[in-house]
């Protein structure tokens, strides 16, 4: 089985998680890995597709469904590491006025002390005169808690707080 990673973007409205998924499954496709979420009125799919043909195969699946919503559609041949999962250890939290490069701000300080993001979320809060940036982040740190803390301590100088936190994942 080859893997394909399918992204999908459009406006958001009902049924698209339904008929992208039961075009897959009428046409012999596994299901991997997925993420799923409306973000600004738009609704985007990133999916992991198991399938015995090859890339433009799952492309040609998927076309008939996603051309009619107004969805684009964009398929590439990946490696399907399943099973292979990194648990997060650390949580980190960032709120503060929006404005340009906040993420990147924020991110390359936390690359720099060693976090692996594996998930990010983010939300514009607050009102139009006065919108607040939200950051969730969650990660592996190879170097510790107070290393992260000390790369982000100088960011509250310039009114962003930010919030580490130390997940606690029990197993077993």
């Amino acid at each position: 089985m080859q893997w394909t990673m399918v992204t999908v973007i459009g406006n958001d409205r009902p049924g698209i998680v339904a008929r992208v998924s039961a075009a897959l499954f009428e046409h012999g496709c596994h299901l991997g890995e997925a993420s799923m979420m409306r973000l600004g009125g738009n609704f985007t799919i990133m999916l992991m597709v198991g399938h015995d043909g090859d890339a433009s195969e799952v492309e040609a699946i998927l076309v008939p469904v996603t051309g009619p919503l107004g969805l684009r559609l964009h398929v590439d041949r990946i490696e399907g590491h399943l099973h292979d999962h990194l648990v997060p250890d650390v949580r980190v939290t960032v709120f503060g006025a929006d404005r340009a490069g906040i993420v990147a701000q924020v991110t390359g300080l936390l690359a720099e002390a060693g976090l692996n993001i594996l998930d990010l979320e983010s939300d514009v809060g607050g009102s139009e005169q006065a919108p607040i940036y939200v950051m969730h982040i969650e990660g592996t740190v190879g170097e510790g808690l107070e290393r992260l803390r000390t790369a982000l301590a100088g960011l509250a100088d310039t009114g962003i707080d930010i919030r580490v936190e130390p997940i606690e994942t029990l197993i077993g």
